[in-house]
Formats: structure tokens, sequence, C-alpha cells
């Protein structure tokens, strides 16, 4: 194992130290393991509360800020937070107008937001509403879900519900955007090689040199098949396909098209597959009118990329072009 490290043990909290120095404008708490944005709570604005194990950087911590989340919470790598994180978070994005949580479709995420919902809401009166984000078509369950899988939808619905939430939206109207954001959006990913989680030591599973695997998950999941390397024209037609079989994109005010990194993908290649997916997309009469190409949601250093579609209309649009300041995402005013 090469890493960038010192003790197994202190990766996490030893790279939350480093992102409160890189980014002054962020508050992190680093015995609960929490990120917030400098200015919360904000009085009178819904809080979006999100988290999930680390290794996935920059989700969720680096979209924490203006226009996105209000705290995110890291759990261990690949491990979901504990609800005593969550009830930290929400406690601190709380400005009285509610809270959202936005969890990502596997076992222990799930029940440990609930689990804090429910201590945070009987200790305090606090409402919390909650979108489970799955929207992975490649398997209909997996090794950690119960039905699909939260992937890269997760980002653009952080986004857009962030943007809902800075223009003052209550918390129904906020909660509303998430959920049409999640059944609009679809994603496919595949790898190229595994991942080493550090406490492992060694990667999450054997994948030879001349061989993919088509509709991984972000921990290193299995996909749908184990296939020969192929161009990625192909590859592009692998992850594509089937998400345009699982919803028509055709027609209406057309699609934000996202290719996102793995975390071991040089932008080169990202932006190749960009190409690629956007001419699959043309020939299928489908309208690319926003796109946004990078390592956005990773499973540390694995090599591959995935596809996320969402169908947009003039309200997602415009949700879209408004300001953003975190350190993952950013741009306007």
């Amino acid at each position: 194992m090469k890493k960038l490290i010192n003790a197994t043990a202190d990766v996490v909290p030893e790279a939350l130290r480093g992102l409160a120095l890189a980014h002054p404008e962020l508050r992190v708490d680093l015995d609960q393991r929490i990120v917030v944005r400098s200015d919360a709570p904000v009085l009178g604005k819904v809080g979006l509360v999100s988290g999930g194990g680390s290794g996935h950087e920059p989700m969720h911590a680096g979209f924490v800020g203006p226009g996105m989340l209000d705290a995110a919470c890291a759990g261990e790598v690949f491990t979901s937070p504990v609800p005593d994180q969550v009830v930290a978070a929400t406690r601190v994005a709380d400005g009285g107008a509610g809270v959202l949580h936005i969890v990502k479709n596997y076992t222990g995420d799930v029940m440990n937001f609930e689990m804090a919902a429910e201590l945070v809401t009987a200790e305090t009166g606090v409402e919390i509403a909650s979108v489970v984000v799955d929207d992975d078509v490649a398997v209909q369950d997996s090794l950690y879900t119960a039905g699909r899988r939260g992937v890269g939808t997760t980002v653009l619905l952080e986004k857009l519900a962030g943007a809902a939430a800075d223009e003052g939206r209550d918390l129904a109207a906020v909660t509303a955007i998430a959920r049409r954001v999640n059944e609009s959006g679809r994603s496919m990913g595949m790898a190229l090689t595994s991942c080493t989680v550090p406490a492992a030591g060694q990667p999450t599973f054997d994948l030879p040199d001349g061989e993919m695997e088509i509709g991984i998950g972000i921990h290193g999941e299995p996909g749908r098949k184990r296939v020969p390397l192929a161009p990625a024209k192909d590859v592009a037609e692998m992850l594509v396909e089937p998400i345009l079989a699982d919803l028509d994109f055709t027609g209406g005010d057309g699609v934000l098209a996202f290719v996102n990194g793995m975390g071991g993908t040089p932008l080169l290649e990202l932006y190749l597959m960009y190409n690629e997916v956007a001419q699959i997309l043309r020939r299928s009469g489908v309208t690319v009118v926003r796109s946004l190409v990078g390592p956005y949601i990773t499973s540390l250093e694995m090599a591959g990329c995935s596809v996320t579609l969402l169908k947009l209309d003039d309200e997602l649009v415009r949700l879209w072009d408004a300001p953003v300041n975190t350190p993952g995402l950013r741009w306007g005013a």
C-alpha cells in the first residue's frame, strides 16, 4: 500500500484538520468530525445536512458553503457517520426553518440518519425532512443496500436543493426540489482498478489488468458484469445505454450530463469520455444544456468513471446556475 498517510487510524481527523487549515471560511469540529458553513445557522433558512463515509472527496465536506450544504459529517473511510455526528450537524444547521437530510441509499447511512432525526425531533421539536438518493441503474440491490445505490445524482441534488434553500424557500418546497431531482436523475459507473482502504491495506477486490468492472459501486461493490478492456467509445455505450433504457431523457428542456472521475482517472480521460457520451446522447435525441466533468464523488484512488444524466426544466436550470461557493464547487457571485 502506497499512500500519503501517517497512521491508518488518523487518516480522517488529519484530513479534516488539513481541510480546516486550507479553508478557514469553514468551521470544522474535529471532535464530532463535522464541517459547517461559517455563517451557520442561517436564521430563517432551511438547513441542509448530508454526510457519509470518507474517501469520496470532495463529497460531502467539500460541498459545504453558500449555495450547497450547511453541514456535513464525515464517517470513517467507506463507513457511515454515527447518529451522534448527524445529531450535531443537524443542530448546528437549524436556523428555525427546519432541516433537510440528504442521504445516499446505503443501509448504514439510512439507519443512522433516521435515528438522528428521531433524536433531534424528540429533544428539540425541529422539523426534519429526508430524501434518500437512489439513482444507480446498475443493480437493484447490492452488498450495502436494499434497492438502488445513491451515487452521482447526490452531487447535483445537493447543489440544486442548496440553491433553493438559499432563495428562502420553506422546508416543503426545498424537499420537493430534492425529490424531483432524485426522480429525474440516473447514474452508471465503471472501474478500471480497485481501491485500497487504508485500514485494510490491500485492494478491495481483484481486477486483472485486461478486465474492467461495469456497474461498480462507489465502495468497490460488484457491478453488472466484468468484461475485457475496451475503447472509451464502447465503455461510454455500456454506461449510457442502461441509463437511457431506464428513463426517457428525450424532449423536455434537456439534461445535465455529468461525467465523474472515481479518483484515479485524469481529466484528460474524463473529457475524452465526455466527448463520447455527448455523441451518444446527440444520436439518441437527448439535448445537453448543462454539463459537469471532474472527480466529485470518488472512491479513493480507484480508476474509472461514472455517468449521470439529470432531466432539467427552466427552474432547475436557474437553480443550477445560481452562485455556489464551496471548496469542491464554485461559480457565480
